[in-house]
């Protein structure tokens, strides 16, 4: 449950950064970077417990959270605002998220977290349980691949050149995947101290792989 928790606020969190571009040194990355790659790495380790079909319910959860945060937002930003009120540009710029961008954050979340559910599951089970770090950078590489694949087109298709494009996808994928290979002690010791306390160690053994059972918990 609170691993739950912590990954629906991340994702929220995330969202609302990335209308923020940050430079760093001479890379342009958007400040969702600071947190979303923590997304992955509870994803990891819900995957690695409870297994794909635990994951897909939190996923799906994200999304659900997500979509109803976005839809908030627009509609605060559609009332009309107080006439002494001087922050309606700042709010606007937040909170007004355009019809691509949202279905753009959507879909790349969902994508790349079921890949890396996905990954992750089957690796184990390919490994035996062994090998967990090697699981965790390969299923995250995968996730934020595909998630990077599909944001930054379907959300700045047309606006940025997509020679620009291109150079940013491939430093989200890289920074994100460095994040998890940086913070893989403190995941793996998490995933050995989650599988003591509650004594679960799921291989996802003839289970469905299918992304709308959500009642199959």
């Amino acid at each position: 449950m609170l691993l739950g928790i912590l990954f629906n606020v991340c994702l929220i969190a995330a969202n609302l950064l990335e209308t923020k571009v940050i430079q760093i040194g001479s890379l342009t990355v958007t400040a969702g970077l600071l947190v979303f790659p923590v997304s992955y790495i509870i994803n990891d380790c819900i995957a690695e417990v409870w297994g794909f079909r635990k994951a897909r319910l939190i996923i799906w959860s994200g999304f659900a959270m997500n979509f109803f945060v976005v839809m908030l937002g627009l509609i605060a930003v559609s009332l009309p605002a107080a006439p002494f009120w001087e922050g309606e540009e700042h709010f606007n710029f937040v909170f007004g998220m355009a019809p691509r961008i949202v279905a753009a954050s959507l879909t790349a979340f969902l994508v790349g977290s079921f890949i890396n559910a996905y990954v992750m599951s089957r690796m184990k089970i390919a490994s035996r349980g062994r090998n967990f770090s090697a699981r965790a950078i390969w299923s995250t590489v995968a996730g934020e691949t595909a998630d990077s694949l599909l944001f930054f087109p379907i959300a700045f298709g047309g606006v940025i050149a997509w020679r620009e494009l291109l150079v940013m996808m491939c430093v989200q994928v890289a920074l994100k995947s460095l994040y998890e290979v940086l913070i893989l002690p403190v995941t793996a010791r998490v995933v050995r101290a989650i599988k003591r306390m509650d004594g679960s160690d799921v291989y996802d053994t003839g289970i469905s792989y299918n992304i709308l059972k959500v009642k199959e918990i």
